[in-house]
């Protein structure tokens, strides 16, 4: 199973394996507040691809589109599916307060399609 969350909520031992999904270290948020088992910045977006969302140059459909296809070429997705399949429950853990509409979201429903035993 996969979860979301932001890494400002506190950490709980139900979130299971927590992975930073970010490609920046969040703001204000210490190492041990975080607790987290991997910062995992090779499956988040690319640098272009989230300051140009970010500066809105390009709508959520567009950067999530963009985003499944960055994922769909990246080496590290294998390792996402060695992670996913080693543990019952990982928590995608992310910074942006967009709780709707965000990188962690899309990376969630590629890996569910991606990996359907999932």
């Amino acid at each position: 199973m996969i979860s979301l969350k932001r890494v400002y909520v506190d950490p709980e031992p139900a979130d299971g394996f927590r992975m930073l999904v970010d490609r920046l270290w969040p703001r204000g948020v210490s190492h041990e507040r975080a607790r987290l088992d991997l910062w995992f910045k090779e499956i988040a977006p690319s640098e272009d691809l989230r300051k140009r969302f970010h500066g809105d140059q390009i709508d959520f459909d567009e950067f999530a589109s963009q985003y499944r296809d960055e994922l769909d070429h990246n080496d590290q997705t294998d390792r996402l599916r060695e992670i996913l399949t080693e543990n019952d429950l990982v928590t995608f853990v992310y910074a942006t307060k967009q709780t709707k509409q965000n990188h962690a979201i899309v990376l969630k429903d590629w890996a569910l399609a991606e990996f359907s035993d999932r």
